[in-house]
């Protein structure tokens, strides 16, 4: 999910919310937090669609998913492109279908009862089993000498 440049960094998430304001990520995780605003993301990772179609494919009232829109397209989440009368929205960017599949990705591992290995864990894991294999070298060339 880079910006276009390098994405390598040292700083912490925790050093990154003081530098972004925990506050604008905060809203912007609050905008996911109701199921109207979610199928409007996912209609929307789709493709661009007009604010009728879009009410109707998420089964909604005009008036209802219009005051979503605006909420979405304020946290800088959609965008909107007047085209004649119509207004055809669409995501503002891939971030923001990463942001969704992630709480999907998320849901969906809670349901299942799986957890991914903590960062590390593979290299102490591989770490782990070359000593072990190594120490149990050692115990049968030992055995054998005797």
């Amino acid at each position: 999910m880079g910006h276009g440049a390098d994405r390598t960094t040292t700083a912490t998430a925790r050093d990154r919310l003081e530098t972004v304001g925990a506050a604008d990520v905060a809203a912007t995780l609050q905008a996911l937090a109701t199921p109207s605003r979610l199928r409007i993301l996912a209609r929307l990772q789709e493709g661009p669609c007009a604010a009728t179609e879009l009410a109707d494919a998420v089964g909604m009232e005009q008036s209802a998913c219009s005051h979503q829109l605006r909420l979405l397209r304020n946290l800088g989440l959609v965008t909107g492109e007047r085209r004649g009368r119509s207004v055809i929205y669409a995501l503002y960017d891939n971030h923001v279908a990463e942001l969704l599949e992630q709480a999907l990705y998320h849901v969906e591992h809670l349901r299942l009862g799986l957890r991914d290995a903590p960062a590390g864990a593979d290299a102490a894991v591989g770490a782990d089993a070359a000593v072990g294999a190594d120490a149990a070298a050692g115990a049968h060339t030992a055995a054998g000498a005797r």
